[in-house]
Parts: structure tokens; sequence; C-alpha cells
């Protein structure tokens, strides 16, 4: 389940593998972005940099084009050698930018879609977005300033969405609430600004700590089956006070939320 870490993670991955690079040919099974090469083929330009914003990954590419990808729920970028065997099917590719040194693969990609830099600069989805918390100039006053707007909302829903704080995924969404000690439940309306703070900054924390690492973990245990504080331990014991972790389907698109009842009151 890709969220902002995961992205963050592959778009420093293919910025090193790809950068400077010129694309020796490029291939996809999008008829939409097919069109567009077949038009300005990609061929010969010049890979200039990736970068993420959100969960959204951002291909620049030299002649003013740019390539917007989303993973959603299953979509996936990886990098080979040429001639190196492909660890997901063919079936499965959408999307193959192959430079001399290096081939980047997107499989299962749902949401893809070639863009000027006009195009970038008014795109709705992107100037809808939150500030994004991996961010070097993350602003925390300006999340709570979002927040703020989302005032009968559940602090749970109002952590997903994107146009409050960009990157958050429902793992970390658990995870933070966890961390601050906040009730998923809560209206944002009931939260203070210090409780508002706290939960910004554990968000930003945990996934800052995740963004150096393969996997994901949120708790600092040496016990490598203990990586989760309470995401998908419905039933289990709480690490901290060993209540019985509760789970509910949260949201207009029922995402799964886990608390500790005890710790998050």
């Amino acid at each position: 389940m890709p969220e902002g870490d995961t992205i963050f993670r592959t778009a420093r991955t293919l910025h090193a593998a790809l950068a400077g690079r010129a694309v020796t040919s490029f291939e996809t099974g999008l008829a939409t972005l097919d069109r567009v090469d077949q038009d300005t083929p990609l061929a010969g330009r010049t890979v200039q940099r990736v970068r993420s914003v959100g969960k959204h990954l951002l291909m620049e590419f030299s002649g003013d084009l740019v390539l917007r990808t989303h993973m959603r729920m299953n979509g996936s970028w990886h990098v080979y050698r040429p001639g190196e065997r492909w660890r997901r099917p063919r079936s499965a590719m959408r999307i193959v930018v192959a430079t001399d040194a290096y081939v980047a693969v997107a499989f299962d990609v749902p949401v893809a879609e070639f863009l000027t830099s006009r195009d970038l600069a008014r795109h709705r989805e992107l100037n809808a977005l939150g500030p994004d918390v991996l961010d070097d100039g993350f602003s925390p006053g300006a999340a709570v300033e979002r927040f703020r707007s989302r005032a009968d909302e559940p602090i749970a829903d109002a952590v997903l969405d994107q146009r409050v704080m960009a990157g958050v995924g429902n793992v970390f969404k658990s995870e933070a609430l966890f961390v601050a000690g906040v009730d998923p439940y809560r209206p944002v309306s009931t939260l203070t600004d210090e409780e508002l703070a706290r939960v910004i900054e554990a968000a930003r924390s945990l996934m800052r700590a995740n963004v150096f690492r393969g996997g994901r973990r949120t708790t600092r245990m040496m016990n490598p089956d203990a990586k989760l504080w309470v995401y998908a331990r419905t039933g289990r014991p709480c690490r901290r006070c060993g209540t019985a972790i509760e789970s509910r389907k949260q949201g207009q698109d029922a995402r799964g939320t886990y608390w500790c009842p005890r710790c998050q009151k």
C-alpha cells in the first residue's frame, strides 16, 4: 500500500538511476500516454529530475515534459539493468522508460499522464494538496489551519485528506494517532492546537524515519515482529498497556482504523 514514504523512496531511487541520462526507448500499455509519445517522442529526451509530491511521482524530462503517476493501492515502479529479468509479469507493465544503464518499469499504475510545466502549474489535484509532510519546507502551522477547515470531521478522516496534509496513508494514520494519544473518532473541532500539533509531528516523524529504510516500522522495539503499534492488530494486546486493540471501518471509503481504547481515550 504505497504511502508518502514509499513514493519518496521510489522517487529517490528513480532519480539516482535515471537523472542526467537520455531516454533510449519508451513503451506503454496506456493509450493516453502512447498518443502523446507518438506526437512528441520521449526517446532522445534527458531525464532531468524525479521527485515526489505527497503520493504523486513526477518524472521531469527535457523539452518541457513531465510524467505524473499515482500508485493508488497497487502500483509500483521497479528499476532494472538492461536485459535483467523483471520480477513482475509483462501483463502488469504499464510504462517502460529505458536508458543505456537502467530501465524503469511501472507495474499496475492506474493513473499516468504527460504534462507541460504550464499544465503542472494549473493542475487541479496537485494544487489542492496540503503541505507535504516529507518536504523540507513543511509548515506545521499551515497544516493546523487546514485541519481547522475540517472542523466537523473525525480526526482520522482529516489526517487522510490529502488536501489537509499530503502523503499520509492509512497505516500512518492509525500509527500517528496512537503515538499522539488521540482517539481517531474525535471531531477536529474538539482538538486543541497542541493536540493537532502532536498528531502532525507524529505523522511527520514516523514517515521521515521510514524514508531511509526498507519495510515499514513505527516502534523502536528490538523485536523484529513488533514493527507497528496498532495497525492490523485487532484483538491483540496494546504494546504499551496490554488492552485489546480495536478496529472499525471509517470514512467515505470505509478504510480500516485501528486504535487502543485506553491509550487513546
